[in-house]
């Protein structure tokens, strides 16, 4: 079901009060790329950051939005860390390139988190000529025809699915192949995406190190919030120093 104007006019005001979207599309002669960057980010990894960074210039794109997940919707039974974790470390993570962008939209809207609803609302607040591709992993393409109004999600942006060298494809293209809406789909292989924020989590709560896994940022983040399990000995450390390196 399509938002109604006075909901996108809404949400459209409060976010240019928090001044957390790029102004895009004041050139009507001039058409503007929109990367989305979607994902529960917990945590947010090198993975993620890659595969924007490769959509960024591949697709040539104007600028790329990280946006967690407020709650989403194929995680309702899981423990997932608070949204405000979330977009801190999304935001420490993304803060020193001047193309990427951490957003409070999804994080601030209430209810559950369905990607037809956020490509609608942006569709709303933006003008026709800039262009939304969405970025997500390949596996999330095999599934997206699945997904809640995967018809308006088909209509409403491009999907760019990151994958890791050697994945398979057949699956994805099969199952866009036989969905019965047209999808604009580009692939681009990452190599980072051999990271997963589970495999981290599980670094974490056996005191293993992230260095060059995520950010140092987000590593410094999640000691000092006690995130995944963090055994710490000692203010900022695990097991040793901040890195999970021992005397």
């Amino acid at each position: 079901m399509a938002l109604q104007e006075h909901e996108i006019e809404r949400l459209a005001e409060g976010v240019v009060r928090r001044g957390d979207l790029p102004l895009l599309g004041r050139d009507p002669k001039v058409t503007y790329r929109l990367g989305i960057m979607g994902g529960t980010f917990d945590p947010i990894h090198n993975g993620h950051l890659v595969a924007a960074e490769q959509a960024f210039d591949d697709l040539g794109l104007d600028v790329v939005v990280f946006m967690p997940a407020g709650r989403p919707a194929f995680k309702l039974n899981k423990k997932v860390s608070s949204g405000e974790d979330r977009y801190a470390m999304t935001l420490l993570a993304t803060s020193d390139n001047p193309h990427f962008v951490a957003s409070r939209f999804e994080v601030d809207r209430p209810g559950v988190t369905y990607t037809a609803d956020t490509l609608e609302m942006l569709r709303g607040i933006y003008a026709d000529n800039v262009e939304l591709y969405f970025i997500t992993g390949a596996d999330a393409i095999a599934d997206i025809v699945r997904w809640r109004d995967a018809g308006r999600i088909a209509r409403l942006a491009h999907l760019v699915g990151a994958t890791r060298p050697g994945y398979d494809l057949a699956r994805a293209e099969r199952a866009i192949e036989g969905s019965p809406y047209q999808f604009d789909v580009t692939y681009l292989e990452v190599p980072a995406l051999a990271i997963s924020s589970s495999y981290l989590r599980g670094r974490v709560s056996r005191g293993q190190s992230l260095r060059y896994l995520t950010p140092d940022a987000v590593t410094g983040y999640i000691h000092k919030h006690n995130l995944y399990g963090v055994r710490q000995t000692r203010y900022g450390s695990v097991e040793g120093d901040a890195y999970g390196r021992r005397s």
